[in-house]
Formats: structure tokens, sequence, C-alpha cells
């Protein structure tokens, strides 16, 4: 017990004080957090005041600064630059009001909508109607409304030559598309069998005189604009059904009508 006492008095005396280095870093790292906090809390009140009317202003609104709505201020009341407004922060008389009124292409658009709505309520009814559910397929597309008919119902086997009963769906087409202020692209199609004897060569050829012939019967027999129509024929390249299955293949000889959603002015400029 004595031995152990006399080395504790007989310890070097910087090794008795070392607390005193981790409290004084304690002590340090105190005042380093309380000066932090302090600048924290140090809020400039003018650009606090500025920056929360603005933003009240901007929610009460009901706009945002992307719609041309109220702008942020600096701390003199002066509007920042880049943006767009009047000094007190808002979008001027002139501003407002192009904002609100819809350009002339946009009313085309909404115009073109409301024509094809209607398109596709009529046709819908008549397929309907005239019980042609199962040769006459009409679907609101991206691209368009389209109407797919059967080539049963319009052509016989390896002809091009429209059947006097497809005359009745192409006269009531015939006239909706001159309510329609839009592009008619007429598709051509065909299975994967390949022709044997006969006039066409093969399916390009076929697909391509038969979309031409429903072409033709809108222009020379019902007078439309030639204008407003394009066609294709793309003989097996878009089949819809298995080609290795009868049902398939039928599925795939076929028509497709499409009133497209592109305004003709468009299609216009950008063939130029």
């Amino acid at each position: 017990m004595s031995r152990r006492r006399r080395r504790r008095k007989d310890a070097p005396p910087h090794q008795q004080e070392r607390w005193l280095i981790t409290y004084a870093d304690l002590l340090t790292l105190l005042l380093i957090f309380f000066v932090i906090m302090y600048g924290v809390s140090t809020i400039d009140a003018e650009k606090y005041e500025a920056v929360s009317s603005s933003l009240q202003t901007t929610f009460q609104s009901g706009t945002n600064i992307l719609d041309g709505g109220p702008k942020i201020v600096g701390d003199n009341g002066q509007q920042l630059p880049g943006t767009k407004g009047n000094a007190q922060g808002g979008a001027t008389d002139d501003e407002q009001q192009g904002q609100d009124e819809p350009t002339a292409r946009e009313l085309q658009f909404r115009e073109q909508e409301r024509q094809l709505a209607s398109f596709l309520q009529t046709i819908q009814s008549y397929v309907a109607d005239n019980g042609l559910a199962d040769q006459i397929f009409v679907a609101d597309k991206p691209q368009g409304i389209s109407i797919t008919l059967s080539d049963r119902f319009l052509f016989d086997v390896g002809r091009a030559d429209l059947k006097e009963g497809a005359t009745g769906i192409l006269d009531r087409l015939a006239a909706l598309f001159g309510t329609v202020d839009a592009t008619i692209s007429i598709e051509g199609h065909t299975d994967n069998q390949p022709i044997t004897g006969g006039r066409y060569a093969d399916n390009w050829e076929l697909s391509g005189d038969r979309a031409l012939s429903v072409l033709r019967y809108f222009i020379d027999a019902r007078g439309l604009d030639p204008t407003q129509f394009q066609y294709a024929g793309y003989a097996d390249t878009r089949p819809v059904g298995d080609n290795s299955t009868p049902q398939g293949r039928q599925q795939n000889r076929r028509v497709e009508i499409t009133v497209l959603r592109q305004l003709q002015s468009d299609e216009a400029a950008a063939a130029q």
C-alpha cells in the first residue's frame, strides 16, 4: 500500500494535469457553438419582410413566377433583373391579357378536337345502327380517329376494285370529311401470303392500289378536295394479327382511314 502511494506522489506534474487540456477543449467548442448560434439567429429584418410579403402575395393571387405572377423585389422595392412584370411585381395589363387569351393556333386545335369528337360519335353510331361492328373498327388513337375496314367489306380476293356494297360506308365518311379541318390518311395492308399470278406482282402493289381505289372514290365519285388526302401501301410490314393463323391473316388484310390530329396548314409547311 505504501509503495502505491509513493508512486502517485512521484508522478510527473504534466500527467496529473492532463484533464485540464480536455476541459479547455470543451470550453472552446462550446464558445464556438454559441457564436455560431448567435450568428444564425441574427436576421435582416428588412430583407425578411420583403421576401415574406412577396411570397404571401404570390400564394394569395394563385399564380407563380413561371406563369408571370408577382415577382420578388429587392431591398428598396425594385424589380429584380431578368424578371417580367411591373415595378410592384405583377404582370402588366397587356401581358396579363395576352396570357389569358389563346392564340389563333390554339383555337384551331380546340376546334379540330371538337370536330373529331363529333366525327367519332357519328361513325360509332353508324356502325352500331347498321350492324357492321365485325367489319368496321373505329378507335380514337393519339394520331387521330382511325376507321379500319376489312378487305372482305371492300374488295374481292386479290383485287383492288371496290365492291358495290362498300360505297355505303364510304359515302357516309365522305359526307363527314367535309366537316373536319384535318388531313385524311388512307393506308392499304395485306397479309404475308405471296401473290401468285393475277394483276399484281406482290403485296406492295396490291396494298397500294387498294388504298388508291378508296382515295379515288372520295375524290372522283364524291368530289372531295384532293389536298385533304394522302395514301400509302404497306404490304405485310405492319401486321395487327398473327399471320400464322387464318384469323390473324384476315385481320391484316385491311384499309385504315385515319383523320389525323394535325392541322392542314402545319402539314403544308412541313412539306415545303
